[in-house]
């Protein structure tokens, strides 16, 4: 679902921190591999671990980060604690920028056949 916002133009300065913020957080891919893997169902450490290969200690960093910047959430579930996407956005975002990277290939790819792949 998409909702559309007005954002004042120009943007203030509190919000430019904020947004920036924003993408600090997703510029580091193990958070985007972790994201990616919590699209489908709420998961534990231990589900993230073997779906990203990583340790549990790397696992548990990046949660935190994406847990504080309020893009998961947390719950728990008996002994686990039960990561899920909290702000669902962030895939419109992703969408948005697999879009302008397919775009770019293409153009690419059209100057120089072959350099896309």
């Amino acid at each position: 679902m998409n909702t559309v916002t007005n954002v004042p133009h120009p943007l203030p300065a509190p919000l430019v921190e904020l947004i920036a913020e924003r993408f600090r957080v997703l510029g580091e891919p193990m958070r985007i591999r972790l994201l990616d893997a919590l699209r489908e169902a709420p998961a534990t450490v231990q589900e993230l671990q073997q779906a990203t290969g990583a340790s549990q200690q790397n696992v548990s960093k990046h949660l935190g980060m994406l847990l504080r910047s309020g893009l998961v959430s947390r719950s728990k579930e008996g002994n686990f604690s039960l990561y899920s996407i909290a702000d669902e956005g962030v895939f419109d975002l992703c969408e948005q920028v697999c879009g302008g990277l397919r775009r770019q290939l293409d153009e690419l790819d059209a100057l120089v056949p072959g350099a896309g792949e």
